[in-house]
């Protein structure tokens, strides 16, 4: 590696300083995060295990909803291990390849996310809009092929960021990363070279697959409320509204949260580091942690086995 008085050429290390402002109480600021990470882990891993074992609940929203606690699983899991480390055994050296390794998976992750409301959006679309033809809508073989285009439109989408990453800057200004994980634009930002590209990939991508999901999501539930409050009976309304509230709730968190860490990186300048690094933190904890108690509360099948499972 070779170094000059005022850029670093190819490190082979990066250094995650965590949050910058709070080091001092970052030991403290990893114990609700772990606890959000071993609540996220177990709660999906039951929610899991509870949607394999039980026949009833082996359709589209349910097969769906699985996917979305082993992505939650994922995602938690590439960042909280390499968060706490930092914090609480100050290991903040990260080998470069890892860091990438790692914001691939982040955005890969984030963008399964995504992908797999869209279609318990679409699911919910249909099950309210066109009850009698939803079973031979979501057929085994949709959702299989919904699955398989969810996965594959976010590794098509995200690897080249990665790529443009790897070949294209060589040049860094310093080693050192003001984050507690590896992030595009927090990799991108420390670039002595043209990073254009690299940005306006990085809006490229999120207003690709996170806005067009958005824009999806909406337009399903204005068609689902709108079908709803059409209903002659106000017993229906109010049951097929309740489909929909943990779907809606998790919805709403996602993206406000998504967004306001997106605009914040690129646009917020007058944010202090630590604000801006706490909800992007945030951001990717709380979907995992929060969409099995969400679903768990909301859901009357879930909430009956969960009973099940522990009376028994």
């Amino acid at each position: 590696m070779s170094i000059s008085n005022i850029t670093v050429f190819m490190p082979s290390v990066f250094t995650l300083i965590g949050i910058p402002g709070l080091e001092s109480v970052q030991c403290w600021i990893g114990i609700p995060f772990c606890a959000m990470y071993l609540t996220a882990v177990i709660g999906n891993a039951l929610l899991l295990i509870i949607i394999k074992s039980e026949p009833s609940l082996h359709e589209p929203m349910y097969i769906f909803l699985g996917m979305l606690g082993v992505t939650d699983i994922a995602l938690s899991t590439s960042i909280v291990p390499k968060m706490l480390g930092i914090f609480w055994f100050h290991i903040p050296e990260i080998y470069f390849d890892s860091c990438l390794l790692q914001m691939w998976l982040i955005h890969t992750f984030e963008a399964f996310e995504s992908g797999f409301l869209l279609a318990m959006a679409l699911d919910r679309y249909v099950a309210i809009c066109y009850p009698l033809r939803h079973a031979s809508i979501f057929t085994p073989q949709l959702v299989t092929q919904i699955a398989a285009m969810v996965t594959l439109r976010a590794t098509i989408f995200v690897t080249p960021s990665l790529v443009l990453i790897k070949y294209q800057l060589h040049f860094f200004h310093t080693k050192v990363i003001s984050h507690c994980y590896c992030e595009h634009m927090a990799i991108v930002k420390l670039a002595a070279e043209d990073a254009r590209v690299n940005k306006i990939y990085g809006l490229f991508v999120a207003f690709t697959v996170a806005g067009f999901d958005l824009i999806c999501i909406s337009l399903s539930y204005v068609q689902i409320f709108t079908t709803v409050f059409r209903l002659p009976q106000k017993e229906a309304r109010l049951k097929a509204f309740n489909t929909c509230i943990a779907h809606i709730c998790v919805f709403l968190q996602f993206y406000l949260l998504a967004f306001f860490s997106f605009f914040a990186h690129r646009f917020g300048s007058h944010i202090p580091p630590y604000i801006h690094i706490l909800f992007s933190s945030i951001y990717l904890l709380v979907p995992p942690f929060l969409n099995p108690l969400v679903y768990g509360a909301k859901t009357k099948q879930i909430r009956i086995h969960v009973v099940k499972m522990f009376s028994s």
